[in-house]
């Protein structure tokens, strides 16, 4: 491997501040937004790059806080729990009427959302999270808003949690759609679901439609109703999906235990995925490559790329794996196929919970290949410890999906404009 190439971190952060900043001529006309439980900055990166400003962002993680500082540097970045905000202060602190605010974004935690959580209980504080969102909606009166989060949203409680969130945005003056959308339709090499809410107080704000052709598993409550149904027909007119290969096979190889926070490119780009996120200064981040354990080490030899644990002699099976039925937990110990879609991107790089083997690599993924999947440009840098950082880039939303819905609300906000103008 080429040898490590060190950044200073004041330049690093200097040349991002610059190149994210608008000028002055672009204040006026850039789109402004608010990212309530902001992550890592998943949505304000999408956003950034369909020409919006960030104006603020709360999360209550500190290191999803600071990466999100670092790499929209314009914003004002809030660590405190949204419960002890008053939206109210926000509005003065950021100068804004109501009704000036162009986009408000984000959704709650989702772990008390998901199909996949141990307990699903509407007694969970966390999916009360979301009527901070709407004293937002109801103090800044943005002209639209993008509400996020796991289909599973849509399931829990029989559908009284989904009913009553539409229902209360509905009572705030917006015309609420909902669409699941799946982020390899939008150019996100990875099979990974997502609920979103629209919402306008100008017309019925339409969700994007798919610019990639991609099939995947709708195990959820509104598979069959709310997702975008691609039939062959459907293939010559859409690009194709991004595979792992054209994802993450640009990127140096590391032997386990290899690698570092900052390293330098050893080959070219090699697919039209790689060129669109490679970083211009020849550098990228968070590439590291974990080491294994003795035993992780002997299953990984038995996967083969798109296998997983039934690949693995029994014995040498966790003993919870070898009570497993075959058709359970079909992503364990997976080794990715370089010619598919990656798996959900997940919060821990863990064998024993998903896809992390690489296809032709005897290890897991680093930070970088995880963000990778996630679309976010290999100018963005993760901060914090590396499991927080596996952490960050599993909970966010796919750039290149929040981009594509930064575009459509950005044509809606302008015809609605020009609709004005025109009855004037």
């Amino acid at each position: 491997m080429a040898d490590d190439v060190v950044v200073s971190l004041d330049l690093r952060r200097k040349n991002h501040a610059d190149s994210a900043r608008p000028s002055r001529g672009q204040l006026g006309e850039r789109l402004k937004t608010l990212d309530l439980f902001c992550g890592a900055g998943g949505i304000t990166e999408g956003f950034r790059q369909a020409g919006y400003t960030c104006l603020y962002g709360n999360d209550i993680m500190p290191e999803a806080i600071e990466t999100f500082r670092f790499n929209h540097p314009g914003a004002t970045a809030d660590c405190r729990p949204i419960e002890q905000i008053d939206p109210s202060e926000i509005r003065s602190l950021l100068g804004l009427k109501r009704g000036e605010l162009d986009v408000l974004v984000g959704g709650p935690p989702c772990q008390g959302f998901s199909i996949n959580a141990p307990e699903r209980f509407l007694a969970d504080p966390r999916n009360k999270l979301f009527t901070h969102y709407a004293r937002f909606l109801e103090e800044f009166e943005p002209k639209t808003f993008l509400f996020e989060n796991v289909p599973g949203l849509f399931s829990i409680g029989d559908g009284n949690v989904y009913r009553l969130i539409v229902q209360i945005f509905g009572r705030l003056g917006y015309n609420v759609s909902s669409k699941i959308l799946f982020s390899a339709h939008y150019g996100v090499p990875q099979e990974r679901w997502r609920m979103i809410l629209l919402g306008s107080r100008q017309g019925e704000l339409a969700h994007p439609e798919p610019t990639h052709f991609a099939s995947g598993r709708a195990n959820f409550r509104g598979g069959g109703t709310m997702t975008f149904q691609l039939t062959e027909k459907d293939r010559p007119c859409l690009r194709p999906a991004v595979t792992v290969n054209q994802a993450i096979g640009d990127l140096p190889r590391l032997l386990r235990g290899e690698g570092a926070e900052v390293v330098g490119y050893t080959s070219e780009p090699h697919s039209e995925y790689a060129r669109q996120l490679r970083n211009a200064e020849s550098v990228t981040f968070n590439h590291f490559a974990a080491k294994l354990s003795r035993q992780n080490s002997e299953r990984m030899k038995h996967v083969k790329p798109g296998g997983s644990w039934r690949d693995i002699p029994f014995d040498l099976l966790p003993k919870g794996m070898q009570r497993a039925r075959r058709s359970d937990h079909t992503k364990r110990y997976g080794r990715l196929h370089p010619d598919q879609l990656a798996g959900t991107v997940m919060t821990k790089c863990d064998p024993h919970w998903g896809t992390v083997f690489l296809p032709d690599q005897d290890r897991t993924l680093t930070v970088r290949e995880a963000a990778r999947f996630q679309s976010f440009p290999d100018s963005y840098r993760f901060m914090g410890a590396r499991v927080s950082q596996y952490e960050q880039v599993g909970n966010a939303v796919p750039v290149l999906m929040a981009k594509a819905i930064a575009d459509q609300i950005k044509e809606h906000i302008q015809s609605e404009k020009l609709g004005i103008k025109r009855f004037k």
